[in-house]
């Protein structure tokens, strides 16, 4: 199988990039300057017309194109048979948890970012509300994860799809110190290779002109 995907270094795009690399697939890496809005121009546009990363191309399958990030995690897992488990109960589980990260970290966690890091000024309850719903989040992660070691039954994109985001918790100001389950969880899959490489397809830079002292690479910011 070869896929061609359409990426840049962020969460998102991420997920794509370990998912690949988990199912060993073989895959080729284009990467958008989303500074220089690649991801608008027409010739993106036109297999993603809402304009965002990441994408996918199925060569093997009519170059068929699937573009928001937990389609493509599905597409992949039922393509290969592989990251969701076959049993009913603990595939909706899986589908659950992808879900809550698509409807709630990613979002929560894009907004605390805005503010805690970009915004042209500080507002304070801004920063506020979306570090506590941050927190809120994880909190729930941290209860069902309580004596298990992934999201479900085995290691699915659910957890592919969360990993990417809660690694960058100090980016949006938020500490895991009070979710001891969800910190064991981000370590034990960070020391997968595939979540490894997968982190690092393409290697991300963070860059904090308002925090100088976060102006950071993506080795230094992400350690455990």
């Amino acid at each position: 199988m070869m896929i061609e995907l359409f990426t840049s270094a962020t969460p998102n795009g991420h997920k794509i990039s370990i998912a690949l690399e988990e199912l060993g697939l073989i895959y080729t890496v284009n990467e958008l300057n989303l500074g220089a809005n690649d991801q608008k121009k027409n010739n993106y546009l036109k297999l993603n017309p809402n304009g965002k990363i990441p994408v996918i191309i199925d060569h093997d399958n009519n170059d068929f194109v699937v573009f928001e990030s937990g389609a493509i995690l599905i597409y992949l897992a039922e393509k290969t048979g592989k990251l969701l488990p076959l049993n009913e109960y603990d595939r909706s589980i899986a589908i659950q948890w992808l879900m809550f990260q698509m409807g709630g970290i990613g979002p929560m966690m894009g907004q605390a970012n805005v503010f805690y890091r970009y915004w042209h000024e500080e507002y304070q309850p801004a920063i506020d509300r979306y570090q506590n719903e941050v927190k809120r989040l994880f909190g729930v992660m941290d209860v069902h994860l309580n004596g298990r070691t992934y999201l479900s039954s085995e290691l699915s994109i659910a957890d592919i799809a969360c990993w990417p985001w809660v690694k960058l918790h100090k980016w949006s100001g938020v500490g895991l110190g009070d979710f001891p389950n969800l910190s064991s969880w981000l370590n034990i899959l960070g020391e997968r290779p595939s979540f490894i490489k997968g982190i690092n397809t393409p290697a991300l830079i963070l860059k904090d002109s308002k925090k100088d002292e976060f102006v950071v690479g993506a080795r230094n910011m992400l350690t455990k």
